[in-house]
């Protein structure tokens, strides 16, 4: 796959989109929105990837909707204009959160706007100590309510937290972001796409099936009664158990060693 907005690449299973655009602070323009749109949904039935990391170049991951393609432009539309451009951005989310394959912010630099929702959609964030997170929607007159903000951000941090970030638009750095659970951790800059990296490889080289069931219901179980989560638990639990997966992971423990687990989706039965 090639695109224009970002730079792709695969290497041993763990694809990176790289958003290049360093002079305007990796601005996100309605191409990028349609492109990642693209991307996010096609992965899922991608079998030469299995873990995406999403970065930036220079001094930032990503600053936001860029003012002159995307600002400037809003301003001239109607309604219905206005909706499908919105309903576009939060599909980009959707489908990273539908996506049952593992997603690394790796945040260089500034998160703000559309790019700190980025990182929060992933699963996880690895943070330079040069980075920082600004939800700045307010600052512009628009609600915290952009590409499931409001949905996302008190999972990590909770309903008070979340209600400070999203209603005064304040800079988080890097260490307040670990503090406050945004952050999975924070390395030096010269080591993020190291951590990252090795990071994408752990996941790869584990039970790829059982992550995926992990994730999913992570994002299911969040809205569901005790008693429906726990059946719908018992039910993959038992799918997992079927799994070539489970097998090798229990004789490599028996055996004390290493599992070298095969990937493979249980049989049908």
């Amino acid at each position: 796959m090639e695109y224009e907005s970002f730079d792709y690449s695969v290497t041993d299973g763990i694809a990176t989109v790289c958003l290049d655009n360093p002079t305007q602070l990796n601005a996100l323009t309605f191409k990028t929105y349609e492109e990642l749109e693209t991307l996010t949904r096609l992965l899922e039935d991608d079998g030469s990837v299995h873990v995406l990391i999403i970065t930036g170049t220079g001094k930032a991951f990503s600053s936001g909707g860029s003012v002159d393609e995307i600002i400037g432009e809003l301003l001239g539309m109607n309604g219905v204009q206005l909706h499908a451009f919105t309903r576009l951005t939060c599909n980009v989310v959707r489908n990273m959160r539908r996506l049952r394959k593992p997603i690394i912010a790796a945040v260089n630099g500034i998160a703000a706007g559309g790019g700190s929702v980025l990182a929060l959609a992933s699963d996880f964030r690895i943070l330079s100590e040069n980075a920082k997170f600004a939800f700045l929607f307010v600052r512009v007159g628009l609600a915290g309510s952009d590409m499931g903000a409001i949905y996302l951000l008190p999972r990590l941090v909770g309903h008070a937290r979340a209600m400070e970030l999203l209603t005064l638009g304040d800079t988080v750095s890097a260490p307040a972001a670990e503090r406050m659970g945004l952050a999975n951790r924070v390395v030096k800059p010269d080591a993020l796409m190291d951590e990252a990296l090795g990071l994408a490889h752990r996941l790869k080289d584990g039970p790829r099936y059982a992550i995926g069931v992990t994730k999913e219901l992570l994002n299911l179980e969040g809205t569901m009664e005790l008693d429906a989560a726990l059946e719908v638990e018992s039910m993959a639990q038992a799918r997992c158990m079927q799994t070539p997966d489970f097998h090798e992971g229990f004789r490599a423990f028996m055996a004390k060693e290493k599992p070298r687990f095969n990937q493979k989706e249980p049989a049908k039965s």
